[in-house]
């Protein structure tokens, strides 16, 4: 199976007969937002206790793909939907190479700080987050840049925790999983997988009472390890595969019978997998343009649009 990493990078060889194809696969990630909807009624959640959540994921901030003037304008486009909470699922930095400016942690995030919603924006971290802090990487463990960036404008990062939310006297628990691939293998020395700071146990232990539960994990393959005890997942990380043809991307693979790469999947818990708004590899997106994606539980669903 072709890599995400290789398809990608093949993509962005095209030819010059393809040279309108990629000219406008260019231009996607920087002209095209969309707003995706779904109306869910999970197993585990109340059908008479509506929430609507904004989700945004994959931001990787970067000239002139991800410009601080284009978080701006995603920033608008999410506070008008007035979503009762405000998730963001990782990979605030950059995820390429092919740049005129790294945006400083500093100035995206303060960016993101005039996100606003009547129960907060709250944060977990990706994978790019740590893979791109070199102090964290050597001496495997810290907190990294994008972190105390997020923390410093008033956004709440969940590692591993949990935080009880009410809304008009309903509880529920937001739980934010570690990343799965924060430490990159130290390849020069000796071959290892990728080390997570994840511990999904230990996370959904601090869920004190039987509240409904929703979970935010950057990469969605956690998902078959998700008890049924969580209503909702929401993750980011696959960008939708970045480029989708009639729906399928070859650049996803499929692991233990199922391709967790965009989309609505329901498993013991539903997953929803947002197809970001960035780039990763190479700045090129097809057939899955920049989203904002919008959730509405309690509703009659499943629903999309």
């Amino acid at each position: 199976m072709i890599s995400r990493r290789n398809f990608l990078r093949s993509v962005g060889g095209l030819t010059a007969a393809g040279a309108s194809t990629a000219a406008y696969g260019v231009s996607e990630p920087v002209v095209r937002l969309t707003l995706t909807r779904y109306d869910l009624a999970p197993r585990q959640w109340p059908a008479d206790f509506p929430l609507k959540i904004a989700a945004l994921a994959d931001i990787h901030a970067c000239d002139p793909w991800m410009s601080l003037d284009r978080i701006s304008e995603i920033v608008d486009r999410t506070n008008a939907l007035n979503a009762d909470i405000i998730v963001l699922l990782g990979d605030y930095v950059a995820g390429l190479r092919h740049v005129t400016r790294f945006i400083p942690a500093s100035e995206w995030a303060a960016v993101l700080a005039n996100l606003k919603a009547p129960l907060g924006v709250h944060a977990i971290l990706g994978n790019h987050d740590y893979w791109d802090d070199k102090a964290v990487q050597r001496q495997g463990e810290g907190v990294p840049v994008a972190r105390r960036a997020l923390e410093r404008v008033g956004i709440p990062v969940y590692e591993n925790d949990v935080v009880r939310l009410t809304k008009d006297g309903r509880p529920f628990w937001l739980a934010g999983l570690g990343d799965q691939l924060a430490f990159l293998p130290a390849r020069r020395f000796r071959q290892i997988a990728h080390v997570g700071v994840d511990d999904l146990g230990a996370t959904l232990a601090k869920i004190t009472d039987d509240a409904p539960v929703i979970l935010l994990a950057h990469e969605p393959d956690i998902a078959r390890r998700v008890p049924s005890r969580v209503a909702l997942q929401l993750s980011g990380h696959t960008h939708g595969g970045q480029v989708r043809l009639l729906g399928w991307s070859p650049a996803v693979p499929v692991k233990q019978g199922m391709r967790l790469a965009y989309g609505h999947l329901r498993l013991k818990t539903d997953v929803i997998v947002s197809g970001g708004l960035g780039c990763s590899i190479m700045p090129f997106r097809l057939g899955v343009p920049p989203e904002i994606v919008q959730v509405t539980l309690g509703s009659k669903g499943p629903a999309v649009s």
